[in-house]
């Protein structure tokens, strides 16, 4: 048993193997440069050919993506898409986020998936089946293929011909004269009475246009992070506290400024080079000890760095780490105005001055108080927005009659919108424009009950409650309370309808004898 078990292990190792090898060198069905399209790739394309031709016409005869001329253009498609993404990668073409947040931000291509707030609409990404992570690489990889296509429409090469008369027609001026028939022209005399305005407002395009669509008047709340810092509340001991521990942040470092006489002798010079410079510095510190105000004197005739030699030796204020470490050590070592003995560095010897000191003593309580409050503020505020968010949830829900227990227990203002529609139009933004908050405004709850809505994630650390104060529905206006409306687009049509009819009946007439016509002085144009 054990001997035929091993045989017949093995025998299915053997064929496995040999199956998957098969099964996975059939998978590809294509090869662009050194990538292999594969079966399921070529079918979720064309899944994706066949779910936008569904969207653009619903009514479209399903025999068609089955068709082999349908299946071949899915493949020939992302045939195309690997070429191009090739070709970017060749050209080593790339897309800054800078510029994929800009192109997100503005496109409207991308306004069904962007928040009221700019931010990226995760969940409706996530029921498409796809990640944040995914989704901005295919943008940067749009990208980068729009350059590598903008590149090659920008070769393009006119003939000589065509060019001058492309230029012929830009310099060309013309010399005409028209006549205007303006319809503001034709509203004298016009008076319609209330039957024919009545009769023109019972036209079908005509009622749509008055016809109001459904709206409310609402109350809502808002709980945001900016609300929520602002109500924080930080006693003096806890600000204190946070001074100590991050003491610090507030001091200010140490800072040193020296003037120095170098007498240059590179690491690599011979020793005996080497000791002849320093024997020159120990000189020169001699005198400058003897007379240290003379140190700057000294150095301007003496140092031979070209950069602060000029300057009396003066290397400005530093801060530690800025030096080679020798001539830091030496420098931090010293008291104000004491001159240091000579200093070995790789660059040479050097003379120090130490002229100054400033910094390196903590800013007190009282001076970064206000900075430690926004600190603070700025810790506490995720927890605390946490928390206030759970609480706002739970009360809008519990006290479904009214959002005034959730606003006095938050510190938050119950504010009102007149006119919300359920539908919004497209100058719509913020808010009144979220369609996930105007559907569960206008739910049956809330429009039977006249509940709270439930809290409504609108933006990032944005929670909003609203309820419906007074409901509108869709209705169509009764003729007395548009009249004066109905009476303006009346006049408007009809005396475009007069101007119209009026421009046909003098080009027919002028058409048969021109010389009728009274023509205005010509004017010259051009492009």
């Amino acid at each position: 048993m054990f001997v035929l078990v091993l045989l017949i292990g093995l025998s299915f190792v053997a064929v496995g193997l040999q199956d998957y090898s098969g099964f996975n060198s059939s998978d590809v069905v294509a090869k662009v440069a050194n990538r292999k399209i594969t079966q399921t790739e070529w079918d979720r394309k064309h899944q994706e050919l066949v779910d936008s031709l569904r969207a653009q016409n619903p009514n479209i005869d399903a025999k068609l993506f089955d068709s082999p001329e349908f299946k071949k253009g899915a493949l020939d498609e992302l045939i195309k898409e690997y070429v191009l993404s090739a070709a970017s990668a060749d050209l080593r073409l790339s897309v800054p986020d800078a510029r994929l947040q800009r192109v997100f931000a503005n496109a409207p291509d991308f306004e069904q998936v962007r928040n009221p707030d700019g931010s990226l609409n995760t969940e409706l990404l996530e029921a498409q089946g796809m990640s944040a992570s995914v989704f901005t690489e295919r943008i940067r990889q749009q990208l980068a293929i729009n350059q590598v296509l903008g590149s090659v429409e920008s070769t393009a090469l006119a003939s000589e011909a065509s060019s001058q008369q492309a230029l012929a027609a830009f310099l060309q001026s013309r010399e005409a004269q028209w006549i205007k028939f303006e319809a503001k022209d034709f509203l004298k005399g016009l008076n319609p009475s209330n039957a024919q305005l009545q009769k023109f407002y019972a036209l079908p395009n005509v009622a749509s246009m008055f016809k109001q669509a459904e709206r409310a008047d609402v109350q809502f709340l808002v709980l945001d992070m900016a609300t929520v810092k602002q109500n924080l509340t930080v006693n003096e001991a806890e600000l204190r506290k946070h001074y100590q521990d991050n003491i610090k942040q507030y001091t200010q470092p140490e800072e040193r400024r020296a003037s120095h006489i170098l007498i240059a002798a590179d690491s690599s010079l011979p020793a005996a080079q080497r000791q002849e410079a320093k024997s020159k510095a120990q000189a020169l510190l001699v005198q400058a000890k003897a007379n240290p105000m003379q140190f700057g004197a000294l150095a301007k005739q003496h140092s031979q760095d070209p950069g602060s030699a000029a300057n009396n030796g003066d290397l400005n204020y530093f801060s530690r780490g800025a030096m080679v470490a020798p001539f830091e050590n030496a420098v931090f070592a010293l008291q104000k105005n004491q001159i240091s003995e000579v200093v070995e560095t790789d660059y040479g010897y050097h003379i120090i001055l130490l002229t100054d000191i400033r910094g390196g003593t903590p800013q007190t309580f009282e001076q970064v108080q206000p900075q430690l409050e926004a600190d603070v503020r700025e810790q506490l505020a995720p927890q605390q927005f946490a928390e206030a968010a759970e609480q706002f949830s739970n009360m809008v829900f519990e006290q479904a009659d009214s959002l005034q227990p959730a606003a006095t227990a938050l510190k938050l203002e119950v504010q009102s919108a007149s006119q919300v529609l359920r539908e919004p139009a497209e100058q719509v933004s913020g808010i009144w424009a979220n369609q996930k908050l105007l559907d569960a405004l206008f739910s049956a709850e809330s429009l039977n009950k006249k509940h709270n809505t439930q809290a409504i994630e609108i933006g990032a650390n944005q929670l909003v409650a609203a309820r419906i104060v007074k409901h509108y529905s869709a209705a169509q206006p009764r003729f007395e309370q548009v009249q004066a409306q109905v009476r303006e687009q009346w006049l408007a049509q009809e005396s475009k309808r007069l101007a119209q009819l009026e421009a046909q009946t003098k080009m027919k007439l002028w058409t048969k004898d021109p010389a009728l016509a009274q023509w205005p002085t010509p004017v010259s144009i051009s492009r």
